[in-house]
């Protein structure tokens, strides 16, 4: 049996909301023309109060790194995180879905040159998303400071899967370093389709 939910007082242009009786909704005008028919759903139905996303960038000037190896980028001041799903400079999603993840990473090595950059998305302590590898010419002296960017969507099962940045500084200085100071170290992230 169908019911239906008018807005207006106008006939002609007021707005109705039908169900019928393959249990669909339509959305219609009171004279039947723009009609929009909402398909039952399954799973979850996405609405924006659990569409988790995030947004972290650190809250330190400068994280130091080793040379030639992968490290956990630390984020300490969050810009959002609607769910609380981010701490210690993780993800943990409480809703199982498809995420869009991006990070950047600003390396610097101060006085020497930078022969290679990367950043990666690392799902549960292992690299998910490979970023860009960058390898540059180490014979000059003007290659000290590099931005590495990465995107990717990653799955994650709404209880145990977590997310984090890590990057890497491949160079010839002895102190590489994540610089913090500006907006070009973030990290982010978003439900785009639940499972």
């Amino acid at each position: 049996m169908a019911s239906t939910i008018s807005a207006g007082t106008t006939a002609g242009t007021a707005i109705a909301i039908a169900g019928d009786t393959t249990g669909n909704l339509a959305f219609t005008t009171q004279a039947g023309t723009y009609t929009q028919t909402l398909p039952n759903a399954t799973g979850t139905v996405m609405v924006s109060g659990n569409m988790p996303t995030f947004r972290a960038r650190p809250s330190s000037s400068t994280q130091s790194i080793s040379n030639n190896t992968w490290t956990k980028v630390t984020f300490g001041t969050e810009d959002w995180d609607t769910n609380n799903n981010f701490a210690s400079s993780t993800f943990t999603p409480t809703v199982a879905g498809y995420y869009l993840i991006n990070g950047s990473a600003y390396l610097t090595n101060g006085s020497g040159n930078i022969t290679q950059a990367r950043c990666n998305i690392y799902k549960n302590g292992s690299t998910e998303v490979y970023g860009q590898f960058s390898q540059f010419n180490a014979t000059g002296s003007n290659n000290t400071d590099n931005i590495a960017t990465i995107s990717g969507l990653v799955y994650c099962n709404g209880s145990t899967d977590y997310i984090e940045l890590y990057a890497y500084i491949g160079g010839s200085s002895v102190s590489p370093q994540i610089a913090g100071s500006t907006n070009y170290t973030m990290f982010s992230g978003i439900l785009i389709r639940a499972a």
